[in-house]
C-alpha cells in the first residue's frame, strides 16, 4: 500500500534539481505507467505543491503517494508547455488527467490540387494532402448531403483522378446533371475554373454574390431564347436554395467559429461543439470527457478545449459558456499552432449568447440521454451477471467470433462492450498465423485467437489492473468452440473467469438459442426476455464486424496483384507499369528493354522484374 509520505520524499529529492523555467512535468507510476502530466510556468513552485498536504485533496494526495519518478521537459514559454502537455495528454491518457474520450477525426470537403479539372470531394483523416479544405463537418452524412447538393449547383467532377484520365465518354453524373463532363472535353479547362471558384466563394459564404451570378447568367440565356441553358441554371439556383435552408445560417459576427458548452450532471459532463463556417452551419457533435469530481467545470472544459485542437482545425473564434481562467495562454498557445490570431470569448448577451444557449441546451439533452441508457444499460448488465451466476456487475464483456468462407481468408474477431456501450476502438481482428491450421478448423481458429489473446494480456497486464481483463467472455458457437476455449485457458493457467457460448436454436431461429458453460448444463432464455435481446445485440454486433473484416480481406486478395511480392515495387512504379502494360500478365510477358522503357524503371528494378517472373 502506498502512502502520501513516500511520494512526498520522492518528489522532495526531485525539487532539489529543478529550475523555475517553465515546461511539463509527468509523474511516473510503479510499473512506468504515467499518472499525470501537468504544466507549468514555474517548474520548481508548480512541482512544489505535492508537498504540502495541507492543500491537497484526497484524489491527489493519493497520486502523489502512487509517484515513483518524475519527467522533466523545458520549454522556453508557458505557451509552448501546453501545447506539449494536451499532446502528451492526448497519446499517454494518463490516469489523473481530465481526458477527451470518443474523439475522432471530422470529415471536410476537398478541392483537389489536380492542374486543370480539380476533384470535389469527401476527406477524412490528417489534413497533409494539396488542395483547399473546407470543414470540419460534424457527420458524415452531412458532407455526403452538401456534397450531392454542391455537385448539382457547380457541375463539379466528384471521380478520381484514375478514371478521369481513361474516361472515353461522359459517365451517369453527367446525364443527371451533377457533372460538366470536363473528362472529354465537354467543358473548357477556364469554364471549369470558374465554377470550382463559384463553389469555393459559396462555401466562403459569400451565397448571394453567387446566387446573383446564377440569376444573371439565367436571364442572359433567357434573353437569347436559349431556355435549356437557362432551365439548367435554374435548377442550378434551386440547389444552391436547398442547401441554404438546411444549414442554418450564424449568427452576425460568427463567420468561422467553433462554439463549445460544458454541461455537467454530478460527476458526468457532456460538451457540445458547433462548428459555423463560412457563416453556415456545420453541424454539432457531443463528447464526454472523462473528469474527476473535484475538477471544476472551468478546469474540465479548458483541459477539453486543450486536448481537441490538437488534432482539428483551430478556428478564428472560439465562444465557450464559462470564462476560462488560462483563456490568454490557450489564445497564445493556439496562436503557435495556428500561425495566426486566434480568439476565444464567452459572450454575456447579444446573439453569440444565445447560440451559446443552444449549444449549452444540446449539451444538456446530450448528457441526459447518454446517462439514461447508461441506467438502462446497467440494468441489463445486472441481468446478465444474475443469468449466468456472476459475483458482480460484468465492466467489460468480450465477445469472439470466426468468419470464413470454407477457410479462405479467414478472420477472428473480438469486440467489447461495456456499460458505456460499444467500445470499439477496442476491437481486434485477428489474422491467422499457424502453418498447421486446417482450413475451416473453427476450433483450431479458436483456440489460437484466445492463446495470442491472453498470452498478451498476462504480459501487459499480469496484476489486472489496467482494465484491460474482461468480467464475461461471449462465444459464438456451441460445445465445440467452448472445449476449445477450456483447454486453452486451462493451458494458460486462467481459471477465474467467466465465459459462455452462444449456439443459435434449432433451424438457427433467433429466440431460441442455447448458452453453454463448462461447469453446468445448457440451458435457454425465454423468448422475449430484455437480457436475451440484450446478449443477442452483442452477438450480432461481433457477427457484423467479424464478416466485415472477412469481407475486407477478401477484397484486398482480390485486388492483389504480383507486383505487390516484387520489393521495390510501390505505388507508383505498379501504377505506371500496368497503365503501361495493360496487365500484371502483359508486366509478366514483357522484355527487359521494354520494362526499362517504361517511366520511373531503372533497369536495376526492370531486370528485378523480369527474373521475379522469369527465374526458375
Amino acid at each position: 500500500m502506498f502512502r502520501y509520505s513516500d511520494g512526498a520524499e520522492i518528489i522532495k529529492d526531485i525539487l532539489k534539481n529543478l529550475s523555475s523555467s517553465a515546461g511539463v512535468y509527468r509523474m511516473i507510476g510503479e510499473k512506468d505507467d504515467v499518472l499525470y502530466v501537468g504544466k507549468a510556468k514555474n517548474l520548481r513552485n508548480r512541482v512544489s505543491n505535492y508537498i504540502n498536504p495541507s492543500g491537497l485533496n484526497s484524489r491527489i494526495m493519493a497520486m502523489v503517494a502512487a509517484t515513483r519518478r518524475m519527467e522533466i521537459v523545458e520549454t522556453k514559454t508557458e505557451a509552448e508547455a501546453l501545447l506539449l502537455e494536451c499532446n502528451l495528454i492526448k497519446s499517454l491518457k494518463p490516469r489523473y488527467n481530465i481526458l477527451l474520450r470518443d474523439d475522432k477525426s471530422f470529415p471536410y470537403i476537398h478541392f483537389t490540387a489536380h492542374p486543370s479539372y480539380p476533384q470535389i470531394t469527401k476527406f477524412r483523416g490528417a489534413v497533409n494532402n494539396k488542395g483547399q479544405y473546407f470543414g470540419p463537418f460534424a457527420s458524415v452524412q452531412a458532407v455526403n448531403h452538401s456534397l450531392t447538393i454542391l455537385q448539382r449547383a457547380f457541375l463539379l467532377r466528384p471521380c478520381a483522378d484514375t478514371i478521369f484520365k481513361n474516361r472515353t465518354r461522359p459517365c451517369l453524373q453527367y446525364q443527371i446533371k451533377r457533372c460538366s463532363a470536363p473528362c472529354v472535353g465537354y467543358v473548357s479547362e477556364a469554364e471549369y475554373r470558374t465554377q470550382m471558384d463559384q463553389a469555393i466563394r459559396f462555401l466562403k459564404g459569400k451565397s448571394r454574390e453567387v446566387q446573383e451570378e446564377f440569376a444573371r447568367q439565367m436571364q442572359v440565356y433567357s434573353e437569347a431564347m436559349e431556355y435549356e441553358k437557362a432551365a439548367s441554371m435554374r435548377d442550378r439556383i434551386k440547389a444552391l436554395t436547398t442547401i441554404q435552408q438546411q444549414q442554418r445560417l450564424a449568427p452576425v459576427g460568427v463567420e468561422d467559429a467553433d462554439v463549445i458548452a460544458l454541461y455537467r450532471e454530478g460527476d458526468k459532463c457532456c460538451v457540445q461543439v458547433f462548428f459555423f463556417r463560412g457563416g453556415q452551419n456545420f453541424g454539432n457533435q457531443p463528447f464526454f470527457p472523462r473528469a474527476a469530481s473535484d475538477a471544476t467545470e472551468a478546469e474540465i472544459l479548458s483541459a477539453f478545449i486543450g486536448q481537441f485542437y490538437q488534432t482539428h482545425a483551430i478556428p478564428k473564434l472560439i465562444l465557450t459558456n464559462l470564462i476560462l481562467p488560462d483563456a490568454d495562454l490557450l489564445e497564445e498557445a493556439f496562436a503557435l499552432h495556428a500561425d495566426r490570431k486566434v480568439e476565444i470569448s464567452a459572450p454575456l448577451r447579444g446573439d453569440k449568447k444565445d447560440i451559446i444557449e443552444q449549444a449549452l441546451h444540446n449539451a444538456k439533452q446530450a448528457l441526459l440521454a447518454r446517462l439514461s441508457e447508461q441506467a438502462s444499460t446497467r440494468e441489463l448488465l445486472e441481468g446478465v451477471a444474475e443469468l449466468f451466476g456472476l459475483d458482480e456487475t460484468p465492466e467489460r464483456i468480450e465477445v469472439y467470433d470466426n468468419s470464413h468462407i470454407s477457410g479462405t481468408h479467414a478472420v477472428g474477431a473480438m469486440i467489447v462492450a461495456t456499460p458505456d456501450g460499444f467500445a470499439k476502438k477496442q476491437y481486434r481482428r485477428f489474422n491467422f498465423r499457424s502453418t498447421e491450421l486446417t482450413p475451416g478448423d473453427d476450433y483450431a481458429m479458436m483456440r489460437e485467437v484466445f492463446t495470442r489473446r491472453f498470452q498478451r494480456l498476462q504480459k501487459e497486464d499480469p496484476d489486472r489492473t489496467q482494465n484491460l481483463w474482461p468480467s464475461l467472455i461471449l462465444i459464438d458457437g456451441g460445445v465445440g468452440q467452448l472445449n476449445a476455449v477450456t483447454q486453452i485457458m486451462n493451458d494458460l493457467g486462467v481459471s477465474d473467469l467467466a465465459y459462455v457460448a452462444i449456439s443459435k436454436g434449432p433451424d438457427r431461429n433467433a429466440g431460441r438459442e442455447w448458452f453453454h458453460r463448462s461447469d453446468k448444463e445448457p440451458f435457454q432464455v425465454e423468448k422475449n426476455h430484455p437480457v436475451l435481446h440484450y446478449l443477442q445485440r452483442l452477438r450480432d454486433e461481433a457477427h457484423r464486424f467479424a464478416i466485415g473484416s472477412h469481407r475486407m480481406k477478401r477484397a484486398k486478395a482480390m485486388h492483389a496483384s504480383p507486383l505487390d511480392e516484387i520489393s521495390g515495387i510501390g505505388a507508383s512504379r505498379k501504377k505506371a507499369l500496368l497503365l503501361h502494360f495493360g496487365s500484371a500478365k502483359g508486366v509478366e510477358a514483357a522484355s527487359l528493354e521494354e520494362l526499362e522503357s517504361v517511366q520511373g524503371v531503372s533497369k536495376q528494378i526492370a531486370r528485378k522484374i523480369y527474373d521475379h517472373f522469369h527465374s526458375a
